[in-house]
């Protein structure tokens, strides 16, 4: 598994309370590019049209080599995810309150790029403050362990 492009601020924005992992309609072109490391999913968001969901604003760069002129490279993208998860994953979502974040963008083991995506809840900013204080913690009680 090879990752390609990582959300930093999902985690630290959101409560994630399920990870789901699907593929990307891209084309060939598309594909070359991200092996060169050119893809950034910054400000992405997953939106829900037509039954399907769609991964909007993942910014791809244009490979040199394509004779693509009118490339656009933060195009929506088609997730494929199964209907059953489709529905499972609006249920939640029609509940109110959660919200779909995307978290990485990465190769698995038989080259297909894939989205890990996660069914989040959005942090007020005193559960910011106490996560960061708990990761602090954590790591101030390796320190110590450690030195012992």
């Amino acid at each position: 598994m090879k990752i390609i492009a990582a959300n930093k601020r999902a985690n630290h924005d959101y409560l994630i309370s399920q990870n789901i992992n699907a593929g990307l309609v891209l084309t060939g072109s598309e594909v070359k590019s991200l092996r060169i490391n050119t893809g950034s999913i910054r400000g992405s968001f997953i939106i829900e049209k037509n039954g399907e969901l769609w991964l909007s604003n993942c910014y791809i760069k244009k490979y040199n080599n394509s004779n693509d002129k009118l490339y656009n490279p933060n195009k929506d993208r088609k997730l494929l995810v199964t209907k059953k998860e489709i529905n499972k994953i609006l249920g939640q979502l029609k509940q109110g309150g959660i919200s779909i974040v995307p978290i990485s963008l990465f190769f698995d083991n038989k080259g297909f790029v894939k989205l890990n995506f996660g069914l989040g809840k959005g942090k007020k900013k005193f559960d910011k403050r106490q996560s960061i204080k708990e990761k602090d913690w954590n790591l101030k009680k390796e320190r110590i362990l450690k030195n012992n």
